[in-house]
């Protein structure tokens, strides 16, 4: 449980570091925010993986695999740049 839990971290963390030298601009970004979006990432790279046919599930949640989580984390990191400063502001 927790070797996977750590091998989830790590790919989370390449997968927001490729995903964050994918994606021009500049990122302040600490190391847990570059984590999280690796791991948002996976999460999005999954459920797209899903949407298209490949079913490597084992249950609920498919783990997506180092590819599928930098294709995750460029889309969430675009989403992000476009809508997430917006987000954070509110109506003023």
């Amino acid at each position: 449980m927790i070797s996977s839990l750590i091998g989830f971290v790590i790919v989370a963390f390449i997968a927001g570091v490729i995903a964050r030298a994918l994606v021009p601009g500049k990122d302040a970004m600490s190391w847990g925010q570059t984590i999280l979006l690796g791991g948002v990432g996976s999460f999005v790279g999954g459920f797209l993986g899903r949407l298209i046919g490949s079913d490597s599930s084992n249950g609920v949640v498919q783990r997506a695999g180092i590819i599928g989580s930098v294709i995750g984390a460029v889309i969430v990191l675009i989403l992000y740049k476009k809508y997430g400063k917006s987000i954070g502001q509110g109506k003023r």
